[in-house]
């Protein structure tokens, strides 16, 4: 049996349909990867700042603290939160 030019096209239809959903299911894994990657630049960020800086490392507590999943929180149960040196300005 010979195709028709409308099942040929629908073919190619399909095809076409098919080769586009993987293109939006690339995109929509990039997006996801770049949106991850910002989250842990800015978390580090975040992490090295509390380090240094009292207002910060409090603020991050606070967030921890405030997190409204249960697996959320769990993952921090058991993390020393980062907290500020002491400065060394040679006050005694």
């Amino acid at each position: 049996m010979t195709e028709t030019e409308l099942e040929r096209a629908e073919k190619r239809y399909a095809q076409a349909k098919a080769r586009l959903q993987a293109l939006k299911n690339r995109e929509a894994t990039r997006q996801r990867k770049l949106d991850t990657r910002r989250k842990v630049i800015l978390g580090g960020a975040l992490m090295d700042l509390a380090e240094r800086d009292s207002s910060a490392a409090a603020m991050l507590d606070r967030l921890i603290r405030n997190l409204s999943r249960e697996q959320d929180r769990k993952a921090f149960a058991e993390w020393d939160a980062p907290s500020p040196a002491p400065s060394d300005d040679g006050a005694t």
